[in-house]
C-alpha cells in the first residue's frame, strides 16, 4: 500500500448530508494520511442525547442552548471520541433516536455558535473533519474541501444495513423518511445550512464503493500539492 505524506497542519473538510459516507470515508482517509479524524456530528449527537437524558424540550430553544454552553467545558473530544465527566460515550449516541434529537439541536444557531470553538481549537494542529458545515463555518480555509453525497435511497440502504449489522431491527421505509426529513431541515436552517462551500468538490458516490472515493480524494489532494507519496513499495 502507498504510504502518504501531508503538509503539516493539512486540514480537510469533508461534509455531506446525513448517510453519504462521509463518516468512513475520513477514518479510511486517516488510516492512509496518518491524521485524526474529528467527527462533528457526535457533538450534536451529545448535546442531544444529554437533553434527552435530562429530560429538557427539544422545543425550548432557549433552554437547550444555556444547557449546551454549560456543558460546552466538561467535553472532551478528540478522534477516540468524547468523554463527559471522564467517561468515553459512543454506542448510547448511535441511534436513531439520538440522531433524530442531534438533528433539531444542531439546526439551533445558539448550540452551533457555542460548539464552533472547540471544532475550531481542536482542528488547529491538522486533521480530518466531517460534518455538515466544516467548509463553510468551521474550518472556512480548510486546504481541502470535499462535499459527499449520493442519493437518498442509497444513503437510507446503507444506515440500515449498517444499523442491521448492529443488530438494531429497524425498516427501511423509516429510516429513508427520517433522511428526508433532515435533508430538508439541514438545508432550511439560517444559520450555517447544509451545503457545499464555494471551493468544495462534490463527490457523488450512490455507484461508488468507499475505496473509490477514497483514491479519488487522495488523486486530488496529490495533484495540489498537499499531500505527497513516501514509498512507491507495495506491503
Amino acid at each position: 500500500m502507498v504510504r502518504w505524506v501531508p503538509k503539516k497542519g493539512l486540514q480537510i473538510a469533508i461534509d455531506g448530508p446525513s448517510g453519504s459516507g462521509k463518516g468512513t470515508v475520513a477514518r479510511m482517509l486517516a488510516e492512509r494520511l496518518g491524521i485524526p479524524v474529528l467527527d462533528t456530528g457526535l457533538l450534536y449527537r451529545f448535546v442531544g442525547w444529554l437533553m434527552q437524558r435530562e429530560g429538557i424540550d427539544l422545543d425550548n430553544e432557549q433552554a437547550v442552548t444555556h444547557r449546551a454552553g454549560e456543558l460546552v467545558d466538561e467535553i472532551e473530544w478528540d478522534a477516540q471520541g468524547i468523554r463527559f465527566r471522564g467517561e468515553l460515550l459512543d454506542g448510547c449516541l448511535r441511534d436513531e433516536e439520538v440522531g433524530r434529537a442531534a438533528s433539531r439541536v444542531a439546526a439551533m444557531e445558539g448550540v452551533r455558535k457555542i460548539l464552533l470553538g472547540l471544532q475550531q481549537q481542536v482542528a488547529e494542529r491538522g486533521c480530518i473533519m466531517d460534518g455538515r458545515d466544516i467548509g463553510t463555518v468551521v474550518l472556512p480555509h480548510a486546504q481541502a474541501k470535499f462535499f459527499l453525497t449520493a442519493s437518498q435511497r442509497e444513503r437510507a440502504r446503507r444506515r440500515w444495513s449498517q444499523l442491521q449489522r448492529a443488530g438494531e431491527d429497524v425498516d427501511l421505509d423509516q429510516i429513508h423518511a427520517d433522511i428526508k426529513m433532515r435533508d430538508q431541515r439541514d438545508a432550511a436552517r439560517k444559520y450555517a445550512p447544509l451545503k457545499p462551500a464555494d471551493d468544495a468538490i462534490t463527490i457523488d458516490s450512490t455507484t461508488m464503493r468507499i475505496d473509490q472515493v477514497v483514491d479519488r480524494m487522495l488523486a486530488i489532494m496529490e495533484r495540489r500539492g498537499l499531500i505527497e507519496k513516501a514509498s512507491s513499495k507495495t506491503d
